[in-house]
């Protein structure tokens, strides 16, 4: 049976709480807010998987987690997504470049692709960011451009990575279900 998979990083709950709290500063954004539980960072989104293929995804991110030591994410800013998007798809909260995060994303990539797992790579530099919510497209289009709420708010809230999370994701008619298939601890 074929599962949506990504491998993700998982918030603590005061994250979660601190994000929480924006929802209320745009009451006329025209978005579906991502429900707390929801609230991560992927780091790689591989589709449709095989349960074979999830155990060589668990070994692989097992292998790979097993070099790198925690580290913090710091995220400093929540803007409309993604940069420099017209008319934009989604409000984020962006952190600063982490370049561990980075590197342990591009030796993740590069095991899958050895170990014969099928995903598409993302041709951009990447930076942590979480999805906070997605703009209802009919809706944003009849406000007013100038009406438009501006969102570009600094922030600062830092936390520490000790596990990455291969998830899967259900498609819901009341929105995606995300589960932990695997949690592995950093050293």
């Amino acid at each position: 049976m074929m599962k949506r998979i990504f491998i993700a990083v998982n918030l603590p709950e005061r994250i979660k709480e601190e994000l929480l709290l924006y929802h209320e500063k745009w009451p006329d954004l025209p978005i579906k807010w991502v429900k707390p539980d929801n609230l991560h960072i992927t780091l790689i989104f591989l589709g449709n998987i095989n349960d074979q293929e999830i155990l060589e995804i668990d070994r692989a991110v097992k292998e790979i987690t097993a070099r790198y030591q925690s580290f913090s994410i710091n995220l400093n800013r929540i803007c409309y997504a993604p940069p420099k998007k017209i008319p934009p798809r989604m409000v984020w909260a962006e952190g600063q470049k982490v370049e561990k995060l980075a590197n342990l994303k591009q030796d993740l990539e590069k095991s899958l692709i050895n170990s014969g797992i099928n995903f598409s790579l993302e041709n951009r530099d990447f930076r942590p960011h979480i999805t906070l919510g997605r703009i209802k497209a009919w809706e944003w289009k009849k406000i007013e451009p100038e009406e438009r709420p501006e969102i570009n708010e600094d922030i600062s809230l830092s936390f520490n990575v000790n596990s990455i999370e291969v998830m899967e994701s259900e498609l819901k008619r009341a929105g995606p279900k995300y589960t932990v298939l695997e949690s592995i601890s950093l050293k």
